[in-house]
């Protein structure tokens, strides 16, 4: 295996770009796998129970993963600065897979939690240090289109834990995909190199180290945060219960559909990824965000608030919006980075990832009562699409992408 030079080559780069893709993919399959899942795990831990314990137990198991998303993306950001991006990349995909495996032996909801906490702190972790290390091997002139890419990984493992759902009904069989990324910690440690960058900022002086709230950046991490805190938001409250929302329009298990919603969503956000890049390239950051966050709101106003009883149209408008979430995602992953230098680019990348799942964890244990009192899981979700507005003014008054490298 041929090491690569200072100067990464077009092949090092296009090989350590599938690895982080694969481990991408796998963080979105095992984030959406327990929601895919989420009505037959709890039913099948608590056993009889009437629907507050249900709602409650819900609640504990998405909040409790989200708390531990958050807490990774910032941690790892804080460890891919100081210790490195790649060994911090291998022990978050270590961590994520080795809990997702443990997942299918759990004896109890309560271990569940735990699993998922960790599960959760690892995903977070992932997804914040891929995208830098994309982002600094990457040439100036194809980034966006690389991180627009790379983002599609997420969606793509949204289908794919909507296509272990739609085969397999045992969901402790499920949970052994956590293999996978076990695997793949291996071939990343022992290929993938630190990034140039960072080499060179650790052979910076001490006092040359930036504080994650310097002044000169203080107004681009809070908008930033702010601007992908509310679509994750609104993003993470839809991909949780569409599955849920799915079940109480349908008549019988409604495993077929709840599996088919996922694959939808999955593979509508692959393609808004995917385009993402291109479309960034030929009106910018700017327009594009503003135009995805005015159309998610109008988007969820029509699927969640029009539809009383499941037919076939509402697989087309989940493709729809999850189209626009796969736009948001990939533009935002090319936007965030570019905003800080690389002294600090993990950290400020993590943090703005991460904060908005701070409101979304503690949003997440009322969803039980705002099912009650707004009369079911479609204005209970539509609710949390609220947040696309403020997204739309954060990106209105936020500042634009420069390349600090």
């Amino acid at each position: 295996m041929q090491l690569p030079t200072s100067r990464p080559t077009t092949a090092y780069r296009s090989q350590v770009f599938a690895l982080c893709m694969l481990v991408y993919i796998f963080s979105g399959t095992v984030s959406t796998l327990m929601s895919t899942y989420l009505p037959v795990v709890v039913r099948d831990l608590l056993g009889r129970a009437d629907s507050t314990e249900f709602n409650r137990v819900s609640a504990y198991v998405g909040a409790t993963f989200l708390y531990g998303w958050m807490l990774g993306g910032m941690s790892f950001g804080y460890f891919g600065d100081r210790l490195g991006r790649v060994r911090s990349l291998v022990g978050a995909v270590l961590v994520y897979g080795g809990c997702t495996l443990l997942t299918a032996f759990a004896p109890n909801w309560m271990t569940v939690v735990v699993l998922r906490f960790a599960a959760g702190f690892g995903i977070g972790g992932v997804l914040v240090l891929t995208t830098v290390i994309v982002a600094e091997i990457w040439p100036e002139r194809n980034r966006p289109v690389a991180l627009g890419i790379l983002a599609v990984a997420f969606p793509i493992g949204i289908m794919l834990s909507g296509l272990v759902n739609y085969f397999l009904p045992n969901w402790r069989q499920a949970f052994w995909i956590g293999g996978v990324p076990l695997a793949l910690s291996v071939w990343i440690a022992v290929f993938v190199q630190e990034t140039d960058g960072w080499k060179r900022v650790q052979r910076q002086p001490a006092t040359a180290e930036v504080s994650l709230f310097d002044p000169h950046y203080r107004r681009s991490l809070w908008l930033g945060s702010l601007a992908f805190g509310a679509m994750l938001v609104g993003l993470w409250a839809i991909f949780s219960w569409v599955p849920t929302w799915v079940q109480s329009l349908v008549v019988g298990d409604g495993q077929k559909q709840r599996g088919l919603s996922m694959v939808l969503m999955g593979s509508g956000g692959v393609v808004g990824g995917i385009l993402s890049g291109f479309i960034v390239k030929a009106v910018g950051h700017r327009r594009t965000m503003l135009f995805v966050f005015a159309a998610c709101f109008v988007m969820a106003a029509i699927v969640f608030k029009t539809n009383l009883v499941f037919s076939p149209v509402v697989y087309l408008e989940i493709a729809v919006l999850a189209l626009l979430f796969g736009i948001s995602q990939g533009t935002m992953s090319a936007y965030l980075p570019d905003l800080f230098p690389t002294s600090l680019r993990g950290r400020a990348t993590g943090f703005c990832f991460n904060i908005g799942r701070l409101v979304t964890a503690t949003a997440v244990f009322f969803i039980g009562t705002l099912v009650a009192a707004l009369g079911g899981y479609g204005s209970a979700i539509f609710a949390f699409s609220g947040t696309f507005v403020v997204g739309f003014v954060a990106i209105w008054r936020g500042p634009r992408s420069t390349d600090n490298h």
